[in-house]
């Protein structure tokens, strides 16, 4: 007798587990896609906004490296302010390199009978440009277009100037007491950035003609920018590091405002590091919104390969292999999702750099960014490992029989811990590369912190929504009836509808309250006596002319006159403004320099918040009031003290005390506000506004202008309605943009609500084959699901509102710092429209259900 010896079973290897895994998940992809289009489509669009936004930023950050000696038109720029340097300072640049030189400052172009505008002026050398060039319409060498002719200085300008008062190449205009022709359009100039946002139109003229006007006067508001270009054979890092050094030692009583090559505008990179982080968290909600679809796609996978689970437990796979294969599955499909995504932001850049070539005043050089790229993958994969994890988690305990009864009683069993510690590390993955890569990681976790806030809240609606409907006495109508049994019966579309619909209306209701807030702020906010005018650079000797010339020409407004200087804060409490740690919100005050006042009363629209007001024959140590809010940004406190540097001269003053401002008034306030004793006999120009008694209309306003460029031809006139329009156009198109990348997120709650719907159209199927075989009509049937749309659409916008309203609340009053505005107007329309949407989507859906003949489906239900 033989008996047959069964060789022993050896456990299969790790490494042979996972290329098994790989291989059965590769030879089911093999039969298509279906099913995942929903999946797919996410997670690319998700990770297109992370990765265009990332790479977007790349090519303008490269390109202002790159370009960073032709925007600040030097290796270095010194920039002092009121004055120029003393032969002294210029013969220490000169000792570096070669020096260039130019002045800008604000003043009145006036055109006679055509009018009067304010214009950004800026007066060149002979050498200018250094590097780069200017562009003009007509073209022609600028020494020429600025040449001066028969006593007339030339001069272009942009082209805003000659449609604002209707001028051509040609004209002459008076700027101060000098005459200028300008002679042609103003194009192009390669420093533009360099100089910031303006208020009017740029007038480009030599520094003879800017001497000529007489605006040049002591304390008048003018910046004089000296631009050093190192030798060749000594212009590496370490040789502008090494004079940047010497400024600061040998020169520290200069009060230089000091850039380089490769910080050549400051506060643009920040401005857009912040803008970028914004924009990548919006591409990060579509790609979390896009994580409902992720889940309800996997979710649909899974019940479409029940047949598979059971077969394969039948014959011997553990739960742990089976969810192996088909977790491996759904990440090369996710990863397929991804690199499409990948691809399409890739492209973005050089898409956006083609169509706006020519037309986007910056350095944009498209590039491909590898690291950018990485972590847009990484978004990607984490995303859809969070939502994947679980639905396919279930499958690993659920018996075979289970399996088969899945849609009729859907097993309620948690996923294993082992799933749920996969979910966890994934979700910790995910929250750690949002941080880690922020620009402001307060802002990143306010952002988590809310959109984990709205995930769970509508859970609990859904949750809420289908205890409600199981609780509910039965209503008599039988489409209402079946409608509220739908709503809560095993498989039912609740949770995904409300997740995938709230997400939407909550993202839409936070933009419109966050937009209405803004829009009232920088509109509606203002007082109801507000001025109409601010005049700079009065001068002293002419102040009391001044005043009885606006008291004629507005006769009963009240008009307030301060004086007004420059200065630059060197140091807090000893320690340099360099090395200060202040906050977001304060930091400007240490960049660059600042309006600055002396008073002897405490001005209006000021509260004292801490310290007490020095008196008015005050004689002591030079005495500093400070805003409070930015005071305590900067680590400020009464009895501290802090340097400035004004008119070259550094001064130490004490905090005596801080205020609380009131800047919505539109009044005449600063952040540092001095005692008169602290600059006695220093030279300075005078700042006024004028609040008229009655609306005067636009005629009136230009002129004013006119007469006031005639009789002050030195006073800058800057009309309150003009800055408020420029600033609603800088931030229209902050919206603009906004709106656009949110659209994104949108579109994705679209995708989301269209892969929720068709998730649950095998289980509408089976009931609409049933019903139609018992005797129910269409519009029976068509009926109860709209109700039934209609109702859970309902509840998740109403509650996407409430979400959306806090989220705005936020962003509005936390990170904004400005008066919420509860107009519910915009939000309510987002959630009717959301309404309609899923009633829609439902009954396009339905239909095509109800198209199929019951024969058909009946055998294999």
């Amino acid at each position: 007798m033989h008996a047959i010896v069964k060789p022993e079973a050896q456990p299969p290897s790790r490494a042979t587990g996972v290329a098994l895994a790989l291989r059965l998940a590769w030879r089911d992809l093999r039969g298509g896609l279906r099913g995942f289009g929903v999946f797919i489509a996410c997670l690319a669009l998700g990770v297109m906004a992370i990765a265009a936004v990332a790479s977007a930023s790349r090519g303008l950050t490269e390109g202002l490296s790159r370009e960073g000696r032709r925007i600040l038109g030097g290796d270095a720029a010194f920039s002092l302010i009121h004055r120029e340097a003393s032969p002294q300072e210029l013969a220490f640049l000169t000792s570096h390199g070669a020096v260039s030189t130019i002045a800008t400052m604000r003043g009145m172009a006036n055109a006679g009978e055509k009018g009067a505008a304010l214009v950004e002026i800026k007066a060149v050398d002979a050498g200018y440009p250094s590097i780069g060039a200017v562009t003009t319409e007509p073209a022609a060498l600028l020494s020429d277009l600025l040449a001066e002719r028969d006593g007339v200085f030339g001069a272009v300008a942009d082209p805003v100037l000659f449609g604002r008062l209707d001028l051509k190449p040609g004209d002459i205009i008076s700027v101060g007491a000098a005459k200028l022709q300008l002679r042609a359009n103003l194009v192009s100039e390669p420093d533009k950035i360099a100089a910031g946002v303006g208020f009017g139109p740029r007038l480009l003229t030599t520094q003879a003609a800017l001497r000529a006007t007489g605006l040049l006067q002591p304390g008048s508001l003018v910046r004089w920018t000296y631009r050093v270009i190192l030798p060749a054979a000594a212009s590496d890092e370490a040789a502008l590091d090494a004079l940047i050094a010497a400024a600061g030692t040998q020169q520290r009583e200069a009060g230089w405002e000091i850039r380089s090559r490769s910080n050549a505008n400051p506060g643009f990179q920040r401005n857009l590091e912040r803008f970028t982080q914004f924009l990548t968290l919006v591409g990060l909600t579509a790609l979390l919104v896009g994580g409902v679809g992720v889940a309800n796609a996997v979710r649909r996978f899974v019940e479409a390969k029940k047949l598979d689970f059971a077969t394969m437990k039948a014959i011997g796979a553990t739960g742990g292999r089976v969810v192996a294969i088909h977790l491996t599955e759904v990440m090369l499909v996710a990863a397929l999702g991804t690199a499409i995504g990948l691809a399409l932001g890739a492209a973005a850049p050089f898409a956006l750099g083609y169509a706006l070539q020519g037309i986007l005043p910056l350095p944009f050089e498209p590039t491909l960014a590898p690291g950018e790229l990485g972590v847009a993958a990484l978004y990607g994969m984490l995303t859809a490992l969070v939502f994947a994890i679980l639905p396919l988690g279930r499958a690993h305990d659920v018996p075979v029989s289970a399996l088969f009864r899945d849609q009729i009683e859907p097993d309620a069993r948690r996923p294993r811990p082992v799933y749920l510690m996969i979910f966890a590390l994934a979700l910790a993955g995910l929250v750690s590369v949002a941080l880690v890569f922020a620009y402001d990681q307060r802002i990143a976790l306010i952002y988590l912190a809310v959109m984990a806030g709205i995930f769970l809240l509508l859970r609990a609606v859904s949750w809420g929504l289908m205890a409600l409907a199981r609780a509910l006495p039965r209503p008599r109508n039988p489409s209402l009836r079946m409608a509220l049994a739908n709503s809560h019966r095993p498989g039912a579309l609740t949770p995904s509808l409300v997740l995938s619909l709230g997400l939407g209306v909550a993202l839409l209701s936070a933009l419109a309250f966050i937009n209405v807030s803004l829009t009232r702020q920088l509109t509606q906010a203002l007082p109801e006596k507000a001025p109409s005018f601010f005049f700079l650079d009065i001068p002293n000797a002419e102040s009391a002319r001044f005043d009885a010339f606006l008291a004629e020409q507005r006769p009963g407004a009240v008009t307030e006159r301060v004086p007004m200087m420059r200065g630059r804060i060197v140091s807090v409490n000893g320690v340099r403004a360099e090395d200060v740690k202040a906050t977001e919100q304060a930091a400007w005050v240490l960049d660059g320099d600042r309006g600055i006042t002396y008073a002897a009363a405490l001005p209006e629209g000021s509260k004292l918040s801490a310290g007490e007001w020095w008196p008015a024959d005050y004689k002591g140590e030079p005495l500093v009031s400070f805003d409070a809010p930015i005071a305590a940004g900067i680590g400020l406190k009464v009895g501290d003290t802090l340097t400035v540097n004004v008119l070259g001269r550094n001064i130490t003053a004490r905090v005596a005390n801080l205020r609380a401002v009131e800047w919505r008034s539109l009044g005449i306030n600063f952040v540092m506000l001095f005692s008169p004793n602290t600059f006695a006999g220093a030279p300075h120009t005078n700042l006024a506004t004028i609040t008229p008694a009655t609306n005067a209309s636009s005629a009136d306003d230009a002129s004013l202008l006119r007469k006031l460029a005639v009789a002050f031809p030195s006073v800058t006139a800057v009309r309150v309605k003009d800055a408020l329009e420029a600033v609603n156009t800088i931030v229209g198109q902050l919206a603009t943009a906004i709106r656009g990348a949110s659209g994104l997120a949108i579109a994705a709650s679209l995708l989301v609500l269209g892969g929720a719907l068709a998730a649950g159209q095998h289980a509408r199927l089976y009931d609409a084959m049933i019903l139609k075989t018992l005797g129910a009509t269409r519009r029976f049937i068509l009926s109860s699901y709209a109700l039934e749309y209609a109702a859970i659409g309902l509840v998740s916008a109403l509650f996407g509102v409430l979400a959306g309203a806090l989220a705005g609340w936020g962003v509005v009053t936390q990170v904004m710092k400005i008066a919420f505005v509860s107009d519910p107007t915009g939000a309510l329309l987002a959630a009717t429209a959301a309404v309609g949407v899923t009633v829609l989507f439902g009954l396009v859906g339905t239909l095509q259900i109800l198209s199929k003949a019951p024969a058909s489906h009946l055998r294999n239900l």
